[in-house]
């Protein structure tokens, strides 16, 4: 596989992820509902739990995954790292969106997108050799957009505790957090480990963070427990939203694995765009809005997205390649493990699949109790105080499953989920 057709890739998997990371989002609205931050955000990381684990079991069962981290058992607490970052970061979210709504924490969140190429020109060598004039160009549009909509925020009523400067600030923390979290992410796949296993790992560290900061925030263990039992028929949903931000966030971790956190990055981050679209079509947020609040938050969002194309569109440089490469072999010098094997993974490759990991029994049953889980979370939801446009729904809806089987199938056939 050639260098420029793992770039579209590449482009194409962030593309997908902006489209499901967005659409996992849309459930966090039922904190507008009375629940509680802390409990939406542990019904959601429980719908993510289940997920990172079917998804990898589905596609290359628990054999392979176990020979993926047997391998390369020193990225296993980066994973559980990233996941206690995602863990804060995602709780940040729920915040933001009970202060200012989705449209508007969407695009303020998304400077992770700065602080992710900061991080990739700074520890892995991207960028070195790209044009400068169209990353700066860029960073500086991400920037501006980014305070276009705080402005345009601070302009909207707010009844939430805190008002709009939490909800701002809770959304910037998030990004801050994700932006940091994309460390460990490209330290996993210059190591040459597959996305399906970093994120069966990177699971326990999300849940048993999210889990924490309910029990010490939310008046203990059995205060926690007990508000679950009153957010019963609205699990299904938070359930369902952790299942969506699953496969978001494998796309995503696909585009970072081959064109690199400071291209794959800003790429997701056109999430705000479809977050926006979530935001006003379905649940009509900026309602009754004058329209300098709907122009500015229309210009930020295309500011912002116009500034991560022109970051993302450039394609790696030979030097920068080389630059990789060379990132590739320190981690390899540094943990032992064979250069020429790391970079086939690189190339699309997969090498452990060749020595055919078998599958194992269990694998029917946990796809069984995942199932049955989501039948009964199914079966006691109720309709929430919500309201939305069906139709709207539907239309985004059949988009997002659109980019999933285009995706889906273009790394099927181009590297069978390497």
């Amino acid at each position: 596989m050639t260098r420029g057709s793992l770039h579209a890739l590449g482009v194409v998997c962030g593309l997908a992820a902006a489209s499901w990371l967005a659409a996992a989002e849309a459930p966090t609205k039922l904190v507008t509902a009375g629940f509680s931050p802390f409990v939406i955000s542990l019904g959601m990381v429980a719908g993510v739990f289940v997920a990172r684990w079917t998804v990898p079991v589905a596609l290359k069962g628990t054999g392979y995954v176990f020979a993926d981290l047997g391998e390369k058992p020193h990225l296993i607490v980066w994973a559980v790292l990233a996941g206690m970052l995602w863990a804060v970061a995602n709780t940040l979210t729920v915040f933001a969106i009970r202060n200012v709504g989705l449209s508007v924490a969407f695009p303020l969140w998304n400077i992770n997108s700065l602080v992710g190429l900061f991080w990739g020109w700074l520890l892995f060598n991207e960028l070195r050799g790209a044009g400068w004039a169209r990353v700066l160009a860029g960073a500086v549009a991400i920037v501006g957009g980014a305070c276009l909509l705080a402005y345009a925020t601070s302009q909207k009523s707010i009844a939430a505790p805190g008002g709009a400067a939490l909800g701002i600030a809770a959304a910037l923390t998030a990004g801050l957090l994700w932006g940091t979290m994309y460390i460990p992410y490209r330290k996993a796949y210059i190591s040459g480990m597959n996305p399906l296993s970093f994120v069966t790992v990177f699971t326990f560290g999300e849940l048993g963070t999210v889990w924490a900061l309910a029990v010490v925030f939310g008046g203990g263990a059995q205060a926690v427990i007990a508000e679950l039992g009153r957010a019963r028929p609205a699990l299904f949903w938070l359930f369902l939203g952790g299942f969506c931000w699953v496969l978001g966030d494998l796309f995503q971790n696909y585009a970072t694995k081959y064109v690199g956190i400071a291209r794959g990055i800003p790429l997701s981050n056109t999430n705000q765009l479809w977050g926006l679209a979530w935001g006003v079509l379905v649940f009509g947020e900026l309602a009754g809005q004058g329209t300098t609040a709907h122009v500015l938050v229309v210009a930020g969002s295309l500011l912002m997205i116009l500034g991560a194309g022109a970051i993302s569109m450039a394609e790696a440089s030979e030097s920068e390649q080389a630059s990789w490469r060379a990132a590739m072999e320190r981690e390899c010098a540094r943990y032992g493990m064979d250069s020429a094997r790391v970079a086939s993974s690189l190339m699309g490759e997969d090498p452990l699949a060749r020595e055919k990991p078998g599958r194992r029994w269990w694998e029917v049953a946990i796809a069984a109790a995942a199932v049955a889980l989501f039948v009964w979370l199914a079966a006691g939801a109720t309709h929430q105080p919500l309201a939305v446009n069906l139709w709207w729904m539907t239309v985004l809806l059949l988009l997002t499953f659109a980019c999933l089987i285009v995706c889906g199938r273009m790394l099927w056939k181009r590297t069978r989920f390497s």
